[in-house]
Formats: structure tokens, C-alpha cells, sequence
């Protein structure tokens, strides 16, 4: 325990429509999780979470910005467990997520978009493994 996450959601485009890129980093900016999704709604948010707390355990707070999803999602998992999970919503402490989505955005803008959701899917696990270990972590 004693970790905090930020959590942010950013979009790629997937044959001309808008997917949703749901993150997480924790304090020190390095990468916890990350999940697409073909919508952006509360369902989305929570098997986001879900997956992140399963895979990396259960942190103390979550800092989101003003979803409404997210918010939804994170009210419904803590309604199921003993110890709820702190929420936090404040934009500027999610400065750190939102900064570290132009890695993202700076490898996939000269792709002009992914064909495939499955192509979709498995490129930001390699953006974010060499994102992760060119930081030395």
C-alpha cells in the first residue's frame, strides 16, 4: 500500500474513429497500467480499474480529473470492498499523466492512425516498455 496512481485517458485514432488509451502512472511518473477501450463510459473506467488493481494491487488514492466515468467506475468498485480506494479529483495533480501522453501521441501522429484494433492494442504495450525502460526503471 502507500502508492497513489494518476489516471487520465487519451485518444488514438483506429480507422478513423477515436479510441480511448485509459493510463496510469504513480507518483514518479512511471507507468503502472494502461488499457484500450472502443468507448469512454463508466463500464470502460471500471474493467480498467479492475484490470490495473488486479495486475499491480490496490493503491491508497487515485487522482482523476473531472470524468464523470471515472468517477462512476471508482464509486462502484469502492462500493464492493472493505477499504475503499481514496479518489482525488484535481487536473493539475494529473499534470504528470497528462505530460507523459506525448510519448504516445509522439510515436503514433506520424502512423496517420492503426488500421486494426488488435494492431491498436498491442503497439502501446511496446511504446510503453521502451518508454518505461528508457527511463532507466
Amino acid at each position: 500500500m502507500g502508492q497513489s496512481w494518476r489516471v487520465d485517458e487519451t485518444y488514438i485514432k483506429i480507422k478513423g474513429k477515436w479510441k480511448y488509451l485509459y493510463r496510469a502512472v504513480d507518483k514518479a511518473g512511471e507507468t503502472v497500467d494502461f488499457l484500450l477501450r472502443a468507448q469512454r463510459d463508466k463500464a470502460a473506467a471500471q474493467r480498467y480499474f479492475e484490470k490495473s488493481i488486479d495486475q499491480n494491487g490496490e493503491p491508497e488514492t487515485i487522482t482523476i480529473d473531472k470524468s464523470g466515468s471515472n468517477l462512476a467506475a471508482l464509486e462502484a468498485l469502492n462500493a464492493q470492498r472493505d477499504t475503499p480506494i481514496k479518489i482525488s479529483q484535481d487536473k493539475y495533480l494529473n499534470n504528470i499523466i497528462e505530460q507523459d501522453h506525448r510519448a504516445i501521441k509522439r510515436r503514433t501522429r506520424p502512423m496517420l492512425g492503426f488500421k486494426t484494433f488488435r494492431c491498436a492494442r498491442i503497439l502501446p504495450g511496446g511504446i510503453e516498455l521502451m518508454h518505461m525502460t528508457g527511463r532507466g526503471s
